[in-house]
């Protein structure tokens, strides 16, 4: 059973960090491409960061030298380290899987991916 599990989220103050991690189950993250997407109420869901074993990572430019995306793929678990977090970044946090990434290509549409996590909520207060 494929599955994806998140922890991490939590309340924070502007300009703090937090670690968000991903588990995945009865899938390689050598094939696939991984990626943290966020959600707020009312707003469609948006890529943050994506990853795969032969890509760079690639971010949204909002996150762009605050967060890192990074994975160890023995252990099919995912990261997204999140400094310098601001109000704006407040959100429901996703993890998701592309598991017949095209052309071997990880993109940050939402559309691709089609194995979601459960969501952890992040939550940044001035």
């Amino acid at each position: 059973q494929v599955q994806l599990v998140e922890s991490g989220g939590g309340s924070v103050q502007v300009g703090g960090s937090l670690r968000l991690s991903c588990t995945g189950t009865g899938f390689s993250f050598n094939s696939a491409c991984m990626g943290w997407f966020r959600q707020t109420p009312g707003k469609e869901r948006e890529g943050v960061a994506v990853i795969g074993s032969r890509n760079q990572p690639a971010y949204a430019d909002s996150v762009k030298g605050r967060f890192t995306i990074s994975q160890d793929s023995a252990k099919n678990t995912l990261f997204l380290q999140m400094n310098n977090l601001k109000p704006e970044d407040t959100a429901m946090y996703y993890c998701a899987a592309d598991l017949s990434p095209s052309w071997g290509v990880c993109s940050l549409a939402a559309r691709w991916y089609t194995t979601w996590g459960q969501g952890t909520q992040v939550t940044v207060s001035s």
